[in-house]
């Protein structure tokens, strides 16, 4: 397994000032989330002022410098690592300094995870788990860039929902709570997602289901009845129906074949 090391994985709270330079170039990968307040930083003597949402990432030989005033309270999660995979990873996609990103409660969790990992003791840590914990950050983080970058493919207020849709796809879904959470009337949300996606949300919301209920038929031995409860289909003859439709047999008759 390629090693990764981290030097430090944390949350901060500042309400005293706060500065700190690498004038001679930072010596790792730098990440740090602001998620309340603001400061201000300065990247190979360029400066930029940082708010809530924004997410600076520092490479190694970057010049940087940060600063915070007294008067202004700046929350941030912050995390300094190294090694060949995180070289490799930065190194296949451009990483902008400064982006700006939705505050996903699912990318602060893992966040928080890592932290608590490298807080354990030596006898008790695990550099294996700390290891992925880093990677599944590292490709949440890059994501979390480029869904939101003015060059990507869609409105990154359709991807918002598309990730709602996911998260909520297999419990009671309703159209309205997608447009509330992007901040959009029915009308608007509805145009926009199947102009830019190719369907409804409801039909993307279906195919999710169907993968779900695939899944727990191929892994576990779930009653179809309980998987099309849990896959967010209801009943089973709404599923039975649903599935024969998509795939041309019925639930039990795919799950035999598989």
């Amino acid at each position: 397994m390629e090693q990764t090391n981290i030097g430090f994985c944390g949350y901060s709270y500042h309400k005293q000032r706060e500065f700190s330079q690498h004038r001679a170039g930072f010596p790792g990968y730098l990440f740090r989330l602001q998620t309340e307040g603001f400061c201000e930083v300065s990247v190979n003597k360029r400066k930029v002022h940082i708010e809530k949402g924004d997410l600076l990432l520092i490479k190694p030989g970057d010049q940087y410098q940060l600063k915070i005033e007294a008067q202004e309270a700046s929350g941030d999660y912050h995390l300094f690592c190294e090694g060949k995979w995180v070289d490799d990873w930065w190194e296949r996609s451009a990483k902008p300094t400064v982006s700006r990103i939705d505050l996903d409660e699912k990318l602060i969790s893992l966040w928080r995870h890592l932290i608590i990992e490298e807080r354990r003791p030596s006898s008790e840590e695990k550099k294996e788990l700390s290891h992925y914990l880093l990677q599944a950050l590292c490709l949440s983080l890059e994501r979390a860039v480029n869904e939101t970058a003015p060059t990507f493919s869609r409105p990154y207020v359709v991807t918002r929902m598309m990730r709602y849709i996911e998260e909520h796809a297999t419990s009671h879904l309703m159209v309205e709570d997608v447009a509330a959470n992007a901040g959009l009337s029915v009308s608007r949300s509805v145009h926009l997602f199947k102009h830019h996606v190719g369907k409804t949300m409801m039909q993307y919301a279906l195919e999710i289901r169907l993968s779900a209920a695939i899944d727990r038929m191929t892994y576990t031995m779930m009653t179809l009845e309980h998987i099309a409860e849990e896959s967010g289909f209801g009943s089973y003859p709404y599923f039975h129906r649903v599935f024969k439709k998509h795939y041309g047999v019925a639930p039990g008759v795919y799950r035999r074949r598989e």
